[in-house]
């Protein structure tokens, strides 16, 4: 009898491996996009309370889910989509603005540019308690929780899932291992061209570049969470130098973002060694997506 229920618990829990392994791509789309609505709810109440690090997520969750999206398009892409994006969009440019001031304020109090940022600005309390009391207002209105309703209707049963010509058919039920191979070695060939002369880039062309390896990255994150825990680790390895270049330009952004709060003749401290020191950092980390992709097999 023991070893009956045991027998049952092993069958139990390997299932879902099975499973995961012959999914197709509208079921992982379907189980990606839930997951990242779960997280936006979830992170709902204490966003409203204040809660800097449940901004954060919500952003993150949104962030993925429209990574998603852009993931396994042009499965995705129907007729209600681009007004969905467009309502997201508000949703997080809304909490952009809050988690911009966040981030500001705690580079501000950091040792090295403490002094500097007294000198330069005074604490803004005010602007940053108004930021939140839009963010709490938003989330607590009639257009968040419409937004959220449609996109779980359309996660669920929108034109994308009930389209019945053959090539919808086809994207609907393909492989998602086969996808995901074909798919993961697009964008990182695409980002391996874009980085290109990385250390002479302008400002905006770096914005760009970045938005694009956050897309990546957290494509790669939302994978790694419906695929066998044996093909975890090869994608950790895809994972790292994504999340490090993201992370290089990201604080060389913000560092570039704190330079303007001051006079133009008052750069903040370290400023151009931090600078080269984030760009040799991101450098390094584009030059680490450019060995051969070797894709898990799951």
């Amino acid at each position: 009898m023991q070893t009956g229920r045991m027998a049952k618990r092993v069958r139990s829990v390997d299932k879902p491996k099975h499973v995961v392994a012959a999914m197709d791509c509208a079921t992982a789309f379907q189980v990606v996009a839930r997951k990242c609505l779960s997280r936006m709810q979830a992170q709902r109440a204490e966003t409203i309370a204040g809660d800097a690090e449940a901004l954060h997520q919500m952003r993150v969750a949104i962030a993925q889910l429209r990574a998603s999206v852009a993931f396994f398009a042009p499965m995705t892409s129907d007729a209600a989509w681009p007004k969905l994006k467009t309502e997201l969009a508000w949703l997080y440019a809304l909490l952009g603005d809050a988690r911009d001031a966040d981030v500001m304020a705690a580079l501000a109090r950091h040792k090295r540019y403490r002094k500097w940022a007294a000198d330069t600005v005074a604490d803004d309390d005010k602007s940053h308690d108004r930021l939140y009391r839009r963010v709490a207002t938003g989330l607590r209105s009639k257009r968040f929780q419409r937004l959220m309703n449609a996109l779980s209707r359309w996660v669920e049963r929108g034109p994308w899932l009930t389209r019945r010509d053959g090539a919808a058919l086809h994207r609907r039920t393909g492989s998602l291992r086969v996808y995901c191979q074909r798919k993961l070695e697009h964008w990182r060939a695409r980002l391996i061209r874009r980085g290109h002369r990385l250390m002479a880039m302008g400002g905006k062309r770096r914005h760009r570049l970045r938005i694009k390896v956050k897309r990546y990255r957290y494509a790669l994150e939302a994978i790694g969470d419906i695929c066998p825990p044996a093909a975890r680790p090869k994608l950790r390895h895809l994972h790292k130098p994504a999340k490090e270049l993201q992370r290089a330009l990201g604080d060389l952004r913000d560092l570039q973002r704190l330079r303007r709060i001051g006079a133009p003749s008052r750069k903040p401290p370290g400023y151009a060694k931090q600078k080269r020191q984030l760009l040799a950092s991101a450098h390094a980390a584009w030059r680490d997506l450019k060995p051969p992709l070797l894709l898990p097999s799951f």
